[in-house]
């Protein structure tokens, strides 16, 4: 595993978020510091909106938030909602964001499932079918179980009902599978810096409809900091409403440069072969998966502790011994699962290596 010069080893990060960051992505962070209202920053801006724009697969344009992916979660909410929201909630970011829905003041009600369970396209419609809902939100890829639910069949159910608006998470999908904005209908399109595109948190990157933005003027107290018209308003001269941090949209610059040297196809395909990876090691080792076939994730794998090991104490000795940092699982399914992310600059070297250190781990633990 890499290491740093200092005293202190470098711990590897495959844990679902962040991710490691590439010693190219940290040298972009630190470029020269420009005005943010300056027409460098307007250059920079307009340099890379186009690859964003392709890679959300959208004509409408691509925000730049200086924020977590939580900030536009709330921000879709307040702009959006004058009726009633429909929170579908299968893990804990997905369940969270329902009570976003309840802070804003918004009615909100629940598609629940059980952790680990897909939302389905036929429950979504039996929902929908209730009335009442002018919103839809969705998280793609539930990072907490390792979920992903059927984003285009449940765009197609969502289409069946034009006042019904739909806002989808996908800050652990996005770049590591094609998910085309306008195609599949989507009214709000949010991800954030630290899973698949590989950067240090805190920078949140979004679309929005043409309907969207309608219903968002048509919406009272949206406030301002993450006011969808102030963002396109600002976005139409390369600015933003408030402050940016540039050296993420500088990091970001290089990680375009990097996706767009492999090729989209060829950057979904490596994700699939990794996490593939992930899954044999599962199997061969006598585990479980946590989410059912056909709806586990491809940029991650929530693997079931059927074998009851103790995962805190194997977390600690991957860390101490080894220098890479797997995740001991999430709010209640904590220590009952573990994670393991295959999302990023990852590569079939570097998983293949990060397999052979879990297979010497669990054998170290048993001796």
């Amino acid at each position: 595993m890499e290491r740093t010069t200092d005293s202190v080893p470098h711990v590897k990060l495959y844990m679902p978020g962040p991710v490691e960051v590439s010693g190219k992505t940290l040298r972009a962070l630190s470029q020269p510091m420009i005005g943010h209202r300056s027409s460098d920053f307007e250059k920079l801006y307009a340099e890379i909106h186009p690859p964003l724009q392709t890679l959300f697969g959208t004509h409408q344009p691509v925000f730049l938030s200086t924020s977590s992916a939580w900030g536009v979660m709330e921000a879709a909410i307040r702009n959006l909602v004058n009726k009633k929201v429909l929170n579908c909630m299968c893990g804990a970011f997905s369940d969270k964001w329902f009570e976003v829905s309840k802070h804003c003041g918004k009615k909100a009600e629940a598609l629940q499932v059980e952790w680990g369970q897909p939302i389905t396209a036929e429950s979504v419609e039996a929902k929908l079918a209730e009335g009442g809902f002018d919103a839809i939100a969705l998280v793609h890829n539930e990072t907490s179980c390792g979920v992903r639910n059927p984003l285009h069949e449940i765009a197609a159910v969502v289409r069946k009902f034009p006042e019904v608006l739909f806002i989808v998470d996908t800050v652990s999908s996005f770049s590591t599978e094609s998910i085309p904005m306008d195609e599949w209908g989507i009214d709000v399109l949010l991800t954030g810096s630290q899973k698949g595109l590989a950067l240090p948190p805190g920078l949140a990157i979004f679309s929005v409809s043409q309907r969207a933005f309608e219903r968002a003027a048509s919406t009272p107290a949206r406030g301002y900091y993450f006011d969808f018209l102030e963002f396109k308003k600002n976005q139409e001269q390369y600015m933003t409403p408030s402050t940016p941090s540039i050296p993420h949209i500088y990091a970001l610059r290089s990680k375009l440069e990097d996706i767009f040297q492999e090729g989209l196809e060829n950057r979904y395909a490596r994700h699939r072969q990794l996490n593939s990876m992930v899954h044999a090691w599962v199997r061969r080792n006598g585990f479980e998966f946590f989410a059912p076939e056909g709806y586990r994730s491809l940029s991650l794998t929530c693997v079931a502790n059927n074998r009851n090991i103790n995962i805190a104490a194997w977390v600690k000795h991957l860390r101490e011994k080894h220098h890479i940092a797997i995740d001991g699982g999430y709010g209640k399914i904590k220590g009952k699962t573990f994670r393991v992310s295959n999302m990023g600059d990852e590569t079939e070297d570097s998983i293949a290596q990060l397999l052979t250190i879990l297979d010497a781990s669990l054998r170290e633990m048993r001796s």
